[in-house]
């Protein structure tokens, strides 16, 4: 049986009120006392209740997290390593990770508010971001911390980290160009989602700047996952004159359309050019390995973990509004060989 506070005090003679208040060092209580009461503490393993200290401080040291997604489970791995970034993190400065999985929409948001209301974590990281953010309006109405992945159409006035998705999709379409490439596809999510805009944006003022037009008919709407690649892709592929290249999103839609590919006795690489966005651990592995941007997403969720630590102590954050600068690498989905594997930025 755990040692109790109440085990404590009968070892010392002492009340239960001056054990605790000797404990945490208040005024009130002579030194003498105090020193008594914290060795006999010691001696006896006493561990304090982490739910007391916390009812205490008014704080649960949980942050909260809702993915956007369908159904208790997910396949991408863009939130498994956003995951694995955000709680180990968390655990390092001691705190907990709620999660918790919500359709992007009413019930997210629904999401969000009972936790607020619940007092059940202290602050809130938000991933996905729209160009409109309901989720943000809401907390930021509330006086709810939060630190942002992404960005909105809102003025910045919000702690978040993003990584500069237009730069990124620029390299990819001065890389196709270079690759002979005229005819390029893109496979893109919501307009809604704030990434989308800032990606197809790049990828159309890249290829503009060597002459070379996205055509409205290349471009088509997914939903970031392997269906929705394998389902667009297999629609771009059939038109009368289907596209050299297709640039997804993300990696899990250019797996998808990959698959599309292969389905059709094509070779991805030669016949046609994939490529995709995020770099996950399966880029590297996948077949041919991915050509793709690479965004650190694990060391992205420690960063925005970290500042919304330090925000909910109250401390001070050095850079509040932090725009990281993608490379591309370079593998064989674009018809690139192994020896050729590059890194560019």
């Amino acid at each position: 049986m755990p040692v109790t506070l109440k085990d404590v005090a009968e070892k010392v003679g002492r009340s239960i009120t001056t054990v605790s208040r000797a404990l945490h060092d208040y005024d009130d209580v002579s030194a003498e006392t105090k020193t008594l009461v914290k060795q006999t503490a010691v001696e006896m393993g006493y561990t304090p209740s982490s739910l007391a200290q916390r009812l205490q401080k008014q704080q649960t040291d949980t942050i909260g997290l809702v993915l956007p997604t369908f159904g208790p489970r997910f396949s991408d791995p863009f939130f498994s390593e956003l995951l694995a970034g955000i709680g180990n993190k968390a655990a390092e400065m001691g705190y907990d990770l709620l999660v918790s999985t919500q359709p992007p929409g009413e019930q997210e948001l629904d999401a969000y508010k009972k936790l607020v209301d619940s007092r059940r974590v202290d602050g809130f990281i938000i991933v996905r971001t729209r160009r409109k953010d309901t989720r943000i309006d809401y907390l930021l109405d509330r006086g709810v911390p939060f630190t942002v992945f992404g960005r909105t159409d809102k003025p910045v006035n919000f702690p978040l980290v993003d990584e500069d998705g237009n730069y990124g999709m620029r390299l990819i379409a001065e890389h196709l160009v270079r690759q002979g490439h005229s005819r390029i596809a893109c496979i893109a999510p919501d307009p809604e989602l704030a990434f989308s805009t800032q990606r197809l944006n790049g990828l159309r003022t890249g290829l503009a700047r060597y002459g070379v037009k996205l055509s409205d008919e290349y471009i088509r709407i997914g939903d970031l996952t392997h269906a929705s690649g394998y389902e667009q892709g297999s629609i771009l592929l059939d038109l009368p004159v289907p596209p050299t290249a297709i640039v997804a999103c993300n990696d899990l839609m250019a797996f998808g359309a990959m698959s599309a590919v292969q389905e059709r006795d094509l070779v991805v690489g030669s016949d046609i050019a994939i490529t995709g966005f995020d770099d996950t651990p399966m880029a590297e592995h996948s077949h041919p390995p991915l050509t793709t941007v690479n965004q650190p997403v694990h060391i992205i969720g420690g960063m925005v973990c970290e500042m919304l630590i330090k925000l909910i102590k109250n401390e001070a954050i050095e850079d509040k509004q932090i725009i990281l600068k993608p490379s591309l690498v370079i593998r064989q989905s674009c018809g690139c060989l192994p020896e050729k594997r590059q890194k560019v930025s």
